[in-house]
């Protein structure tokens, strides 16, 4: 099929970000705390296939990845930045347990009528520097992304004096940087020496270009988010109830 890669890629998004918001409106806060361990460990993975779309190399990941943006600004809009930190802290930590628990399984000797061994042993031999270089950018990008997010939102609430105003500036404003900073520092220390460097620029400018676009189609899904929470009050309550 002419330009599959390129209909998959941007179809991922809505069903991407669409998970987001739907993984919120079930389970509220706990949905996005979910979310970001889930699409976090599972970028990692995703991220070492290279496909080629619109004329570029650049590897898989990056929406998978930027959806998890998305999360920690629905969690620092309507929770605050303790629970855009607490989804930070969840998926590093979901990213160092998984690093250990798929490293222990190359512990076991495989019997002789195995046949999954040796092409899982393919894909998670690379998953140590991969994740690892990931939590350092994950860890590195995502704490700027709250802390300007939270920045950002109290310039305007000082300038025009309306907290709700201006969301997609604090959402673009602080997601733009922080995804550069992510796609610099995460493919430079998983991919340098790996692919050539023509290679490496390109899935650092595709990349970045993807990250551009998604960070701008995110907004809607971001409002839509507050507008469910403006409708079910529940949601801003649910995980603090259960809690209780």
């Amino acid at each position: 099929m002419p330009f599959q890669n390129e209909v998959v890629l941007l179809a991922s998004v809505f069903v991407f970000f669409g998970g987001v918001v739907a993984f919120f409106r079930l389970f509220g806060k706990d949905g996005l705390f979910a979310w970001t361990v889930l699409c976090t460990i599972a970028a990692n993975i995703e991220v070492l296939i290279l496909v080629r779309a619109y004329g570029l190399d650049t590897t898989l990941g990056n929406v998978l990845y930027a959806s998890s943006f998305l999360a920690t600004d629905i969690a620092s809009e309507l929770y605050g930045k303790k629970a855009a930190g607490r989804c930070v802290a969840l998926g590093i930590a979901a990213n160092l347990a998984f690093i250990a628990i798929s490293q222990s399984w190359f512990l076991y000797v495989p019997s002789g009528a195995d046949t999954m061994a040796a092409p899982i042993r393919t894909v998670f031999a690379h998953t140590p520097r991969v994740m690892l270089a990931s939590l350092l950018a994950y860890a590195l990008c995502e704490c700027y992304d709250v802390w300007a997010y939270h920045r950002l939102w109290a310039w305007s609430a000082r300038r025009w004096g309306d907290t709700r105003r201006f969301l997609w500036l604090r959402n673009n404003g602080s997601t733009l940087v922080s995804q550069l900073i992510n796609v610099v520092a995460f493919n430079l220390l998983a991919f340098a020496g790996v692919f050539p460097p023509r290679t490496l620029a390109q899935i650092l400018l595709f990349g970045y270009a993807i990250f551009i676009v998604t960070s701008l189609l995110d907004t809607p899904f971001l409002y839509l988010a507050r507008h469910l929470a403006d409708r079910h009050p529940a949601l801003r309550e649910r995980t603090e109830k259960s809690t209780a």
